[in-house]
C-alpha cells in the first residue's frame, strides 16, 4: 500500500469495493482468483490493496472491535497493541490532559488514549503509517482529539506534552529485534527524554531480557490477555507505582474486560519452600512468571514450589486464584515411561494431554503414545522436583 492507494481506498469507489469484499469469504488459496477478477475493473495496485486490507481487517478483528472500518499494513498490525491492552494503558494515563504517542504506527494506542479523554499528539516518521493513523482516527470519529505530527525522533526531540507513551520499532524487514539497544529509537535514547518529560511509559516486547532494563525508579509491567502474554512496559516517574507488576486482562462473556494485578515493591521475591507434589498443581499465568512474581504468588495462596527453578506450585488445599491454572493431582512418580503407561492403564485413561516445564520431551508425540482406549481424560505433567525428573498424573484443570 502507498499513499495514493490509501487515498483511493477511502474514496467512494474504494469503500464500495471494500464493502463487497467484506461480504466474501476469501481464503489464502482464493487470493489469486480474486485479484484476477478485480483487475478487470480496477488497477493492479487498487485490487491488491483492497484484497490485502480485506484480509488484514479479518485478522485485526481479534485486536480491534472496530477493525472492519480501519486501515492497516501487515507489519504495523503485528506491532499494534490489542484493544484491551491499549485501553488498560490509556486508563493509567487518563489523568493527563495531553499525551504524546511517539512512534504511533497505525494509531491503536493514540485512539485508546483519545477515547479515555486526553488530547493526543501522535508522532511518527513514516508518512504512510501517519496517514493510516489519521484515517483510523477519522473512521472512529476521533479526529478532533488527535493531532498528527511527522517527526524523526532520532534527530528531533518529542513535542511538549504532560506525559509520553512510546512504542519503538521492534521489527526491520519482517525480522524481530530482540535487544532494547536495537529498537528504533533505542531504549536509552527514549529514557533520555525523561530530562524534560519524566512522565513516560515505554512499550517493550514481552520476551525482553529483563537484565537489559533499568532497575531503580521504574516499574516493569508484564501484561497477558486471556492467558497469553502480550507485552511488557516500563512506567517511569510518577507513573511508576511499584517495582514489578503482572497484569492479567480477561475478556468476559459480554465483552467486558476484567483486570487482575499482582505486584511487588521489593527488588527480589521471597523464597519458597520446596516440597513434593501435593493435591493440587498450579501453573502461574505467563505475566506472573515474566514479572518474577512466582514466589510472591506462592506466598499469597499458601503454596510451595516443586523446584527452585521451575514455575509450578503445589498445595494440599485448592485456593481459587485468577493468577494460575489449577489441576487436581491424582498421583506422581519419578519419571519412567514404562511405569507411567502402567499407571494410566490402571486409571482407565483415554485421551491424554501432556504438559511440561523443565523437560526436553516432545509433548505432542508423547501424548499420542500415552492416550488409551478408556473414557477418562487425563493430564500428564512432566517437570522436576529438586532437580530430578518427575511426572504427575492429573485430572483436567479446575475452571475458576
Amino acid at each position: 500500500m502507498n499513499l495514493d492507494t490509501l487515498a483511493w481506498l477511502q474514496s467512494p469507489p474504494g469503500q464500495t469495493l471494500l464493502a463487497e469484499l467484506a461480504g466474501r469469504e476469501i481464503a489464502d488459496a482464493d487470493v489469486l482468483g480474486e485479484l484476477t477478477r478485480l483487475r478487470r475493473s480496477y488497477t493492479p495496485d487498487q485490487a491488491s490493496a483492497a484484497v490485502e486490507l480485506s484480509l488484514l481487517r479479518r485478522r485485526a478483528a481479534a485486536k480491534f472491535p472496530a477493525a472492519a472500518c480501519m486501515f492497516f499494513t501487515r507489519e504495523a498490525l503485528e506491532q499494534a497493541s490489542a484493544s484491551p491492552v491499549a485501553t488498560h494503558r490509556a486508563v493509567r494515563l487518563s489523568s493527563y490532559g495531553q499525551v504524546a504517542d511517539l512512534c504511533c504506527g497505525i494509531g491503536g494506542d493514540a485512539l485508546a488514549i483519545a477515547e479515555s479523554g486526553a488530547h493526543v499528539l501522535a508522532v511518527d516518521r513514516d508518512e504512510l503509517r501517519l496517514a493510516l493513523a489519521t484515517a483510523n482516527a477519522a473512521a472512529l470519529g476521533l479526529t478532533e482529539r488527535i493531532r498528527f505530527i511527522q517527526r524523526d525522533l532520532l534527530a528531533e526531540d518529542p513535542p511538549s506534552a504532560e506525559a509520553i507513551f512510546c512504542d519503538p520499532g521492534r521489527r526491520a524487514g519482517g525480522r524481530r529485534r530482540f535487544h532494547v539497544s536495537e529498537y528504533e529509537p533505542p531504549l536509552d535514547h527514549i529514557l533520555a527524554w525523561r530530562t524534560h518529560t519524566p512522565t513516560l511509559v515505554v512499550k517493550l516486547s514481552p520476551g525482553v531480557d529483563v537484565a537489559e532494563l533499568p532497575a531503580d525508579g521504574i516499574e516493569r509491567e508484564f501484561v497477558s490477555l486471556d492467558g497469553e502474554l502480550k507485552e511488557a512496559a516500563l512506567w517511569c516517574g510518577p507513573l511508576a507505582g511499584t517495582r514489578r507488576r503482572a497484569t492479567l486482562l480477561r475478556t468476559g462473556l459480554g465483552g467486558e474486560t476484567q483486570i487482575y494485578t499482582i505486584a511487588s515493591d521489593q527488588p527480589t521475591s521471597p523464597s519458597s519452600r520446596i516440597l513434593p507434589p501435593a493435591s493440587f498443581l498450579y501453573e502461574p499465568d505467563p505475566a506472573v512468571i515474566r514479572a518474577g512474581l512466582v514466589t510472591d504468588l506462592a506466598e499469597q495462596i499458601g503454596a510451595d514450589q516443586l523446584d527452585p527453578h521451575i514455575a509450578y506450585l503445589t498445595s494440599a488445599d485448592r485456593v481459587a486464584t485468577p493468577f494460575a491454572r489449577v489441576w487436581p493431582v491424582i498421583s506422581w512418580q519419578p519419571f519412567s515411561l514404562k511405569r507411567l503407561r502402567a499407571s494410566l492403564r490402571e486409571l482407565g485413561g483415554g485421551p491424554v494431554t501432556v504438559k511440561k516445564r523443565g523437560s526436553p520431551i516432545d509433548t505432542d508425540a508423547l501424548a499420542r503414545q500415552l492416550s488409551g482406549d478408556g473414557s477418562r481424560p487425563l493430564v500428564v505433567v512432566l517437570t522436576q522436583h529438586r532437580g530430578q525428573p518427575i511426572c504427575l498424573i492429573c485430572n483436567p484443570p479446575v475452571v475458576h
